[in-house]
């Protein structure tokens, strides 16, 4: 009977040395694929941090190529008055 009981305690023992095991495992696996998604995350981060910065450098040059197309239209017309009264001179 007391080796019975013993025999029991050894089996029962020998399985919650296997649970914590398994679970010693579970806890690995979850601890990498959390690292492997903190990695992911960061690399996500950057990313966005450089599209962010390359947007703001594109916005700027379309104002300035916009100020430009604006600036050469405006001389465009100047030019074109000017053309315009001398034609209105010329005819008189």
């Amino acid at each position: 009977m007391v080796n019975e009981k013993e025999q029991d305690l050894r089996k029962r023992n020998e399985e919650l040395e296997r649970e914590l095991k398994k679970s010693k495992e579970r806890e690995e696996q979850t601890r990498l694929e959390l690292q492997r998604t903190w990695d992911r995350l960061r690399l996500a981060e950057e990313a966005e941090e450089r599209l962010c910065s390359q947007l703001g450098e594109l916005e700027a040059e379309a104002v300035n190529q916009a100020r430009d197309y604006h600036a050469h239209i405006i001389s465009l017309m100047d030019q074109l008055s000017q053309a315009h009264q001398f034609l209105q001179k010329a005819s008189l």
